[in-house]
């Protein structure tokens, strides 16, 4: 939320009220307007919605976008413009994890905007994501092995489709899938739908529409109860092998020097 500070005074001026003003318009203390602007307080949820209906902007425009006189909004159709975001805070005003079990998965799709439903999920902090929004999704399935099918996958929130990097994996949330943890293999821009790839090959790649999908999360981290298996031993055979293939690159290097 580094720009909210910023895109608030800018707006402000713009709109030519003083702070007084703005805080009278908006029924809040003119106290509270001055340490929004001047970074010593962020405003929560419902008055950041507030002002986003205010300046007639997204929650994501107000509060990812640097908001200056060469700034243009998106157009609607932009897959990097993507709609509000609800979250939870805890009693010190930090962004909680929000937990999405999966037997709560299809009340996500219905209630993924709506700050009550989310305010009903587990939640919980993790030291090292301190910065950024963050959600964990537990999966199901064989699909992405090696992840056994409970594994809670955390995400951060991808504000900017036009980021997506083919290769990487994502949780996804669309219309007609619900949420799937999947591997993408393309960006937005350079076509209309999606290409998701699971990890286990037994699946088939598969493709939704761009205007079906509702929200994606970069897969962060993961938190698993099933422990890895040791490598196994190597065979007599397989030590053969090895030698045999050292012997070869040995005397090609021999070869190359002659």
């Amino acid at each position: 939320m580094a720009n909210i500070s910023s895109n608030l005074k800018y707006l402000r001026k713009k709109k030519g009220l003083t702070q007084q003003q703005f805080a009278d318009t908006l029924e809040i203390k003119r106290s509270l307007v001055g340490a929004y602007e001047e970074e010593r307080a962020e405003p929560k949820y419902e008055l950041l919605k507030k002002f986003a209906e205010f300046y007639e902007l997204s929650m994501d425009e107000l509060i990812n976008e640097k908001i200056d006189d060469k700034w243009k909004p998106k157009p609607k159709g932009d897959p990097g413009n993507i709609r509000v975001l609800s979250i939870s805070v805890d009693s010190d005003d930090r962004e909680n994890i929000e937990l999405v079990p999966v037997k709560a998965s299809a009340g996500y799709l219905n209630g993924y905007s709506d700050p009550e439903f989310i305010g009903e999920l587990p939640k919980f902090h993790l030291p090292m994501f301190r910065q950024g929004t963050y959600r964990a999704f537990e999966i199901k399935g064989d699909s992405m092995l090696p992840l056994q099918s409970g594994t809670i996958v955390v995400g951060e929130y991808l504000s900017n489709w036009n980021d997506l990097k083919p290769g990487d994996t994502y949780i996804v949330l669309s219309k007609g899938d619900g949420v799937v943890y999947k591997r993408i293999a393309n960006k937005f821009k350079e076509n209309k739908t999606l290409k998701l790839i699971s990890d286990n090959p037994v699946y088939e790649p598969y493709s939704i529409p761009a205007e079906d999908v509702l929200e994606i999360w970069k897969a962060k981290a993961f938190i698993s109860t099933d422990f890895p298996e040791p490598a196994p031993s190597p065979t007599l055979e397989t030590l053969t092998s090895m030698v045999s293939q050292m012997q070869k690159s040995i005397s090609s290097l021999h070869g190359n020097k002659s």
